[in-house]
């Protein structure tokens, strides 16, 4: 789990319920006509937007967003120095029968295994990332749009709130909670951006990125296994990937 997707979005909420009920109740800001404005408009945009296949996905990659174990550069590098040695000591062949978690990681090995060729490997793998990214770009730019539908579909109905206020001015007295149910809207608009879907687009790029890395790690690691090079130099040229706090102690004292 990502405690800090979780953390975040608790925060955001005891801010602003606690904001609200600081200085009113909190049922003055619930208003059923204006969620059905947002969330009825914010579902039917995405609808236009995207095929049916891209919006089913939506609640999984923000499920994806909180439960997500991120990649882990430094211990990914270390499993390539072993099976570098295993090779080294061995066979490339031999790496066959090592087992390896990572699925990415696997399917590399399994190619180095079978003897296939430096390009071979380095141009499946690169589709492999290429497609990897692609898939969450999707899932980043649903997300984008929905923060930029929000506010969109506060304003409108704002606007109609606006629209049947100016409708009954015979009444004083009604102009005030008219205009605060109009407004109730751009609030729910606001919320709906500021605090899910915009924040979650920009940890999924995060995410994907993080991703990128961890794969075009094990890519650079198992040319070098194929390529008969020492483990140590295939760790040494690995640890390029890391911020230098992270890389080997010896690098340090250097």
């Amino acid at each position: 789990m990502d405690l800090a997707t979780v953390s975040g979005l608790v925060l955001a909420t005891i801010a602003i319920v606690g904001s609200i009920l600081y200085g009113s109740p909190l049922s003055i800001f619930i208003d059923p006509p204006s969620i059905f404005v947002v969330g009825g408009g914010l579902i039917a945009s995405t609808l236009i937007k995207w095929p049916m296949e891209v919006v089913k996905m939506a609640m999984s990659v923000f499920l994806k967003s909180i439960f997500f174990t991120p990649a882990d550069p430094k211990a990914m590098i270390e499993e390539i120095q072993k099976l570098a040695e295993t090779a080294r000591r061995e066979s490339v062949f031999a790496l066959e029968k090592v087992p390896v978690e990572d699925k990415f990681l696997k399917k590399a090995v399994t190619l180095a295994a079978d003897n296939r060729p430096p390009e071979v490997i380095t141009s499946i793998l690169s589709l492999e990332i290429a497609a990897m990214e692609e898939r969450h770009g999707k899932g980043a730019e649903l997300f984008e749009g929905m923060g930029a539908d929000g506010p969109a579909f506060g304003m409108i109905g704002t606007l109609i709130g606006l629209v049947q206020m100016l409708q009954n001015m015979s009444d004083p007295s009604a102009i005030g909670p008219a205009m605060a149910v109009a407004l109730l809207t751009t609030f729910y608009g606001s919320v709906a951006a500021n605090v899910f879907t915009i924040p979650i687009a920009a940890k999924l790029k995060q995410r994907s990125k993080q991703e990128s890395t961890k794969m075009n790690i094990i890519v650079a690691g198992v040319l070098g296994i194929v390529a008969g090079e020492n483990p140590r130099v295939i760790r040494e040229k690995l640890d390029s990937f890391l911020p230098p706090k992270d890389r080997l102690v010896e690098d340090k004292k250097e």
